[in-house]
């Protein structure tokens, strides 16, 4: 009968990808905490609606202004050296902000200039940190690896992390971002563990010719159909949920008269059914092919939008609300893996980055759409919007999604010798080189 450790981490995968693990795990921790101490803080310190909305634009604006450089800088440096100093510039700026609690004289201009700093640091260690996986895993086991890497998320992000960083400011406003610190530092610990990290393989060029690094990540992105149509889908799909997201507490607490407990228990919901997703992926994986999967969540998606539109009662809402999060996981698993799949390694954090600059753009422009519609027609709009828009969106991707799943990378010359010496036949419905 196979350990704990094996079912969380299958001995397969290798060492190094249970240092990833461990470090990513303890890093969402700290990030956890400081999702509900953050804001709590922020509005300690002031009562400007402007200034809280402020502080929740920090986790965007990072990534927008820097998100490409970062992917960049991933590819051409020691990936998980650049993930160590990026989180030990994290716990440096929290460290500051813990000097300026203690002593009584944090502002809430600190507080953002804090937040933003670190929310920079953070583009850096994710845009690296999400090009490590492909790195110290076989091409078969990145959904497996993916999946475990989205538990770690939803359990320590999600569900743990923010309760007791709540309970923490409520014992002084300091103690979670000191047990953030510890959790940043130890994560860079383990994850100086990992022994095979170099720097990735650059493909050979005339001397005389040096393309930017970033114009060539988008000349890749704009000449690959399937990665362009899979970043264009998330982006647009990013708009969709959005717009009804930003409104949620209003539609949770005015419409549906859930109150802020109830509110909370949404997100909860979504959270749990995540969970459970986790321990379907495996089966999931190896029963059905990825692009039924990325179909089915799609329109799942599609019809959520639509329920939450019609239904009235808060107990409607958190079925609702669980079923996303079953979805909504394997969604991510699989087009993370898709993308780690069919990007060459040289390449990897560059189209990340192009990614999650595209998740964050269509966050900040689904959340004003959202705004103005409840503005102007109350809480139900954005929901009627992101159904509208996303059955429209699903409608044209139908036929491409099949492409996408079955499109294979294109590999240089070794990493296709250590493919067909390595790799076993194709898993979870996603063809492997031949």
């Amino acid at each position: 009968m196979p350990s704990l450790g094996d079912l969380i981490a299958p001995r397969r995968l290798g060492t190094d990808f249970r240092w990833l693990l461990a470090s990513s795990w303890t890093s969402n921790i700290g990030d956890g905490i400081a999702l509900s101490a953050a804001p709590l803080l922020v509005a300690s310190l002031t009562s400007s609606p402007l200034l809280v909305a402020a502080g929740a634009m920090m986790q965007f604006l990072p990534w927008l202004l820097f998100g490409l450089l970062a992917g960049s800088f991933a590819d051409h440096h020691d990936r998980r050296r650049l993930v160590m100093v990026a989180n030990g510039s994290r716990a440096v700026i929290v460290g500051v902000l813990v000097v300026f609690l203690v002593t009584g004289q944090a502002t809430v201009w600190i507080v953002l200039a804090t937040a933003f700093l670190y929310g920079t640091a953070e583009v850096f260690a994710d845009s690296a940190g999400s090009t490590l996986l492909p790195m110290l895993v076989k091409p078969a086991d990145l959904g497996i690896g993916n999946a475990r890497m989205q538990a770690g998320y939803l359990v320590a992000n999600q569900l743990a992390g923010p309760p007791l960083g709540a309970f923490l400011f409520a014992v002084g406003s300091f103690w979670p971002f000191l047990v953030q610190i510890l959790c940043v530092s130890l994560a860079v610990i383990l994850i100086s563990r990992i022994a095979r990290t170099p720097v990735p393989p650059q493909e050979a060029r005339d001397p005389g010719v040096k393309p930017h690094p970033i114009r060539e990540g988008l000349r890749w992105l704009r000449g690959n159909a399937p990665v362009r149509t899979l970043v264009l889908i998330i982006l647009v799909f990013n708009i969709t949920w959005a717009a009804p997201w930003g409104v949620l507490v209003l539609y949770a607490t005015e419409y549906l008269g859930m109150g802020a407990v109830g509110y909370g228990a949404l997100t909860t919901a979504s959270a749990l059914g995540g969970l459970v997703a986790v321990g379907c992926f495996g089966w999931l994986e190896k029963h059905i092919s990825f692009s039924t999967l990325m179909r089915v969540c799609l329109a799942l998606e599609v019809l959520m939008h639509l329920a939450f539109a019609l239904t009235t009662s808060g107990i409607v809402a958190l079925i609702i609300m669980f079923g996303f999060g079953l979805y909504a996981f394997v969604w991510g698993t699989i087009s993370t893996t898709v993308r780690q799949r069919l990007v060459p390694m040289e390449l990897q954090g560059r189209i990340a980055s192009v990614n999650m600059v595209g998740v964050f753009g269509g966050l900040v422009i689904g959340q004003l759409i959202g705004g103005l519609l409840a503005e102007a027609w109350g809480p139900t709009a954005p929901w009627w919007f992101a159904f509208a828009g996303s059955a429209i969106t699903l409608a044209l991707v139908w036929r491409p999604i099949s492409h996408i799943a079955a499109a294979k990378p294109v590999l240089g010359e070794e990493e296709a010798k250590d493919v067909a010496a390595d790799e076993e036949p194709g898993a979870g419905g996603m063809p492997l080189p031949d």
